[in-house]
């Protein structure tokens, strides 16, 4: 308590009880997240129910959702991934809107939301759905962790889940916080996605790491069998000339796997 009251004194803060929100999120996320997570819906459905009474034309509607109806979670979005079901009554409540229905009158709905969500260019009204966009923004904070290694952010969350390897091979933790546990749920799709441009630095792993552009799954399909060491791709670059180098390749390599390689530029 005392270290508490001199920290507090230093930087001129106050104590924030644990049930209270900070900067508009919630501070501690139990195991009933939806009710947790109720204000975003609750919100949402006081703008709707101010338009409702409105005559809108479909463009002013498609301009609402967008801009209002569906921008008030995005924030919480980015840090914490939200319960399925409060996605999809968000998703829902557009929907009625979208449609023009009020109060408990039922009106047909022409098309899916899932047929709305597509891009114009597919047919669709550019719509997010929300589990989608949910999952969009917090790869977005795994990609920080990526990249920005000098935040804040970054050297907390090393310290405390992934100390001895990247984001991309880290892993859940018992008793982890729900942010990680939002982070580790979007991890799947920059795993899907990521691959390495090589260059100089020697980080690459030849048989672990995808790093081979225009080839399946972006990695070595047929490994050397017989390299039992932590192989780099540093190792098959002949530095004199800044280019493959060949003849190593060619040995070690299936045909498959060395023609993949040798198309592919130097950074």
């Amino acid at each position: 308590m005392e270290y508490k009251s001199i920290i507090k004194n230093e930087l001129g803060v106050k104590e924030v009880d644990r049930f209270e929100s900070y900067l508009g999120l919630p501070t501690l996320v139990g195991h009933a997240k939806y009710r947790t997570f109720s204000f975003l819906k609750d919100r949402v459905w006081k703008k709707i129910q101010g338009w409702k009474g409105k005559l809108l034309s479909r463009v002013g509607k498609e301009v609402l959702i967008k801009a209002v109806a569906q921008s008030i979670p995005t924030y919480t979005m980015g840090v914490f991934q939200l319960p399925v079901k409060l996605c999809n009554e968000l998703n829902v409540m557009c929907a009625k809107f979208w449609w023009g229905q009020i109060g408990n009158e039922k009106k047909i709905h022409w098309k899916s939301w899932k047929v709305l969500s597509q891009p114009k260019k597919e047919g669709g009204l550019g719509f997010r759905d929300l589990r989608n966009f949910n999952l969009a923004m917090l790869a977005k904070q795994g990609w920080r962790l990526l990249h920005e290694q000098d935040s804040l952010l970054y050297r907390c969350f090393k310290a405390r889940y992934f100390p001895r390897c990247n984001f991309l091979e880290a892993s859940d933790a018992p008793n982890s916080s729900y942010v990680w546990k939002s982070l580790m749920a979007a991890q799947p799709i920059l795993k899907n996605r990521c691959c390495w441009r090589v260059g100089d630095v020697s980080s690459i792993r030849v048989t672990k790491d995808k790093w081979i552009f225009d080839h399946p799954t972006n990695m070595v399909i047929h490994p050397p069998l017989e390299e039992e060491w932590e192989w780099r791709v540093s190792e098959i670059i002949d530095w004199r000339f800044k280019k493959w180098d060949r003849e190593l390749i060619e040995a070690k390599f299936h045909r498959e796997d060395t023609e993949a390689i040798l198309r592919m530029p130097l950074s």
